[in-house]
């Protein structure tokens, strides 16, 4: 039998090359903790992540808006509704697509810039909206910039943070994509559903003006040729102290290395399809743990459940527990490391969905649900629990455990995927195999999302959890097979350990 990649602690992981100490690279990390250049640029580029997490949950507001809208030309039904929410997910799709091309064609940097104009494109569409088409449309365009966004962000940010806060950098994306969920809910207190469009603007033209001022990746330029540009973007990116001769030279060897893109017979050779077959299935198994159905669906849950607090709190408090959790994986995965994280996230994700569907299957439902997706009428056929008021602790069972399922979610397989992604794929085939991540993740997505309310009707809501519970026993068990520890190293040195070593997905 092979041996799998890195399934044991220790010093298997000494495969990859050591720097010597004192190194250059240990002082680099230091001063990179003193540099502000680097986080001023990792900031300008996730605020394509804030706009992201904006415009992923624009229909919450809106959609029960619409539904009451007196304009028989805006009025949604329930299918229309559907289609308004889950459409994102496959604009989304073809952003991950195209940034298969763009991201290397473009740059990193460019191609978020770019996405800056389906994104401006989308949310004008909405906000002067007079039909159902202009709805979809902008809802396609946002979804297109933000599955551009969500392949070429974490590649910049991996490429230009120093290894020793590659971790904590990392996690922004998700961080970020978080903050602009929150703000959207609660922009929609207090303003109408054009003036919610208008507003999603603001952050796409911040984004676009502070990137202008920002170095591209010089990885991305040591591959175009573009030596002494490349030099003078890794020196602005470092502090003063660092030695950024010495880390220029390691990047141009690994540059060297691989200076032409992958073939079709390349991509047969272990060291590459390893790491994309790894990102890939990271990504397809952190949708099928359920994330994205019970993101867009978690207030008509709450409707479909009996809980003690009024669904929209439970949604906004679900909200706040994903931000810190994503603050908490933000400063623990550069100490714990990325697979610890992995093994404690999927863990609690498995203990809330099991939970989640015990409670379906034997808890007190309402006395007369309200939710606004027809789930009122699906979520609990054939089960025998007898109706009840949310009068009792009992019922605050499904917030809990949602809290919990969001908590397991962002402190892990959220923004632990997007950063091995962008840190295990290798550099000649990073742009390519980074917008197939992506695409992967969100046609996942779209099909979860459309096909979830159809299981719920045919097997009622508690078989959704169960199956996510068992999915989150896989990622146990893919995580400890398969997936390599990476803190502290640098790109070039993960990159030396797949050429090196076999598992068995060779």
């Amino acid at each position: 039998m092979q041996e799998p990649l890195l399934g044991a602690e220790g010093l298997d992981y000494d495969t990859f090359p050591e720097k010597p100490p004192p190194s250059p690279g240990e002082r680099a990390r230091v001063g990179a903790l003193q540099n502000k250049r680097v986080f001023l640029a990792t900031f300008a580029a996730v605020l394509g992540n804030f706009s992201f997490g904006y415009a992923l949950v624009y229909t919450s507001p809106v959609i029960p808006a619409l539904e009451h809208s007196s304009d028989p030309d805006l009025h949604l039904t329930k299918t229309q509704a559907s289609w308004f929410g889950s459409v994102f997910t496959l604009g989304a799709a073809a952003g991950g697509l195209s940034a298969m091309v763009l991201n290397d064609l473009l740059g990193r940097k460019l191609s978020i810039m770019f996405s800056a104009i389906p994104s401006a494109a989308g949310y004008a569409l909405m906000a002067g909206a007079h039909g159902l088409w202009m709805l979809l449309l902008g809802r396609t365009l946002t979804g297109f910039a933000g599955g551009l966004t969500a392949a070429c962000i974490p590649v910049y940010v991996s490429e230009i943070a120093p290894a020793g806060v590659r971790g904590a950098l990392g996690a922004t994306p998700q961080l970020m994509a978080v903050f602009g969920s929150l703000s959207l809910y609660a922009l929609g207190l207090l303003l109408p559903w054009r003036w919610l469009a208008v507003a999603g603007e603001g952050p796409v033209l911040v984004m676009v003006l502070l990137l202008s001022f920002m170095p591209n990746s010089p990885r991305f330029l040591l591959s175009r040729g573009r030596d002494e540009e490349a030099l003078q973007a890794l020196t602005w990116l470092r502090p003063a102290d660092a030695d950024v001769h010495w880390e220029f030279e390691q990047i141009q060897d690994n540059v060297r290395r691989q200076s032409s893109r992958v073939s079709w017979a390349e991509a047969r050779d272990p060291h590459i399809y390893r790491p994309v077959l790894i990102a890939l299935l990271m990504r397809f198994l952190q949708q099928l743990t359920g994330i994205t159905p019970i993101l867009v669906y978690l207030q008509p849950i709450f409707d479909s459940t009996a809980v003690l607090l009024p669904p929209k709190d439970d949604a906004a408090i679900v909200g706040a527990v994903r931000l810190l959790s994503v603050l908490i994986a933000a400063f623990t995965m550069d100490l714990a490391g990325r697979k610890v994280l992995l093994f404690v996230s999927a863990t609690i994700m498995f203990a809330a969905n099991l939970t989640l569907g015990l409670y379906v299957q034997f808890g007190p439902r309402p006395l007369a649900p309200n939710s606004t997706v027809s789930l009122e009428t699906l979520s609990l056929a054939g089960t025998e629990q007898p109706p009840t008021t949310p009068t009792s602790y009992l019922t605050l069972v499904p917030l809990l455990a949602t809290m919990f399922f969001i908590m397991g979610y962002a402190m892990g397989w959220g923004p632990i995927t997007w950063l091995l992604m962008s840190e295990i794929l290798p550099l000649r085939a990073r742009g390519v195999a980074s917008g197939l991540c992506v695409l992967v993740s969100w046609l996942t997505a779209f099909v979860l999302t459309k096909s979830f309310l159809l299981v719920v009707k045919a097997f009622s809501l508690q078989v959704p959890f169960f199956f996510f519970a068992a999915i989150c026993l896989v990622s146990l068990v893919f995580t400890g097979c398969c997936v390599p520890e990476t803190k502290g190293r640098s790109l070039e040195q993960i990159e030396s350990f797949f050429s090196r070593r076999r598992s068995f997905l060779h």
